[in-house]
């Protein structure tokens, strides 16, 4: 999964009005079956049953700048929109097509006469509110560098993202390709390789310190769901992910981790579908209702409570989460 990033500044009138028609306001595909090839409007059907979906889209660009970079996106990437200096949007490109008269029919043409006629559709769509200058500092890039021009991550940067960040691909149309499912089932039965590899990994040298401070008497409380568990069945989970904190944020015992249980509370929070507000309050994604398990899960163990962890001091690091890991709806 590459990450594209698409600048697209909410404060230019042009840009605004657009993300309104078609983001904020999906797209119907039957309004526009005129318009669109049936081949597309079969594949956008399948991905999108209820019959609608975001969109985007870009110009070519003078002499066919942006050409070359669109080539480089596909179906399963995600799509990053950025302006006024902050990342607030993003999503699977579900599907790609060319299609200048529904491109004109959406969203005009620019001074130039052009329009945004290399299309795609998102899903999995949620809202950010990160700033440019996070990613700068994440990707190791020039500190005035900025995103100029739709452009398409290497794939170690598109790594770091989606790691970091907690990026998970939704709905795409992925071709499925029946000989490279054969092609790894001969693999894995033809594998004769070593069965154990010895590992060296660098180890969080506060880990222990920061569970011995969290867990009495070989148990703990989860501060999420609450539950009182044994020590087997509990991790500190660092509030802020821990490969973006600060040296100092990483000494910060008292307040950069909490007990979250094993059982489901660390992987709902980790994967962002829920989190904690100012004052304790649980927030839940309004994503989660997409997996049952999940919104099940959440309902069951995580509604309507209060996170009694938080506190003033541990704000900045509850903040951080809400704003670049939480599942949050798209901005309107």
């Amino acid at each position: 999964m590459l990450i594209v990033m698409q600048p697209a500044r909410r404060s230019e009138k042009d840009v605004e009005q657009h993300y309104q028609d078609t983001i904020v306001k999906p797209v119907v595909f039957d309004d526009h079956t005129d318009l669109l090839e049936a081949g597309t409007v079969r594949r956008l059907k399948q991905l999108f049953p209820d019959g609608r979906a975001q969109m985007w889209g870009v110009v070519p660009g003078k002499k066919d700048v942006n050409v070359s970079r669109i080539k480089k996106m596909s179906p399963g990437d995600w799509a990053f929109f950025s302006g006024d200096k902050r990342l607030y949007f993003g999503g699977t490109i579900a599907l790609m097509w060319r299609s200048k008269d529904l491109a004109t029919r959406l969203w005009g043409t620019d001074g130039a006469g052009s329009t945004w006629e290399y299309m795609y559709a998102l899903s999995g769509t949620r809202g950010f509110d990160i700033p440019v200058q996070d990613v700068r500092e994440l990707l190791d890039w020039n500190p005035n560098r900025n995103i100029m021009g739709i452009t398409v991550l290497s794939e170690q940067e598109s790594d770091i993202l989606q790691t970091y960040l907690t990026l998970e691909a939704s709905t795409a149309a992925v071709p499925h390709d029946d000989a490279t499912d054969e092609q790894a089932e001969q693999a894995v039965a033809a594998f004769d390789g070593e069965l154990e590899r010895t590992a060296r990994r660098a180890q969080r040298g506060e880990q222990a310190a920061l569970k011995r401070r969290l867990v009495k008497n070989g148990a703990g409380q989860c501060a999420l769901c609450g539950r009182n568990l044994p020590a087997a069945f509990l991790i500190a989970a660092h509030i802020k992910k821990r490969a973006l904190c600060s040296d100092e944020e990483k000494r910060d015992l008292a307040n950069i981790a909490m007990l979250a249980c094993t059982l489901g509370c660390d992987a709902v929070y980790e994967h962002g579908y829920v989190t904690v507000a100012a004052k304790g309050t649980l927030k839940i994604s309004p994503l989660a209702a997409d997996i049952p398990e999940i919104a099940a899960y959440i309902a069951d163990k995580l509604a309507s409570r209060t996170v009694g962890w938080w506190t003033p001091q541990r704000e900045p690091y509850y903040q951080w989460h809400r704003t670049h890991t939480f599942k949050d709806a798209p901005p309107a």
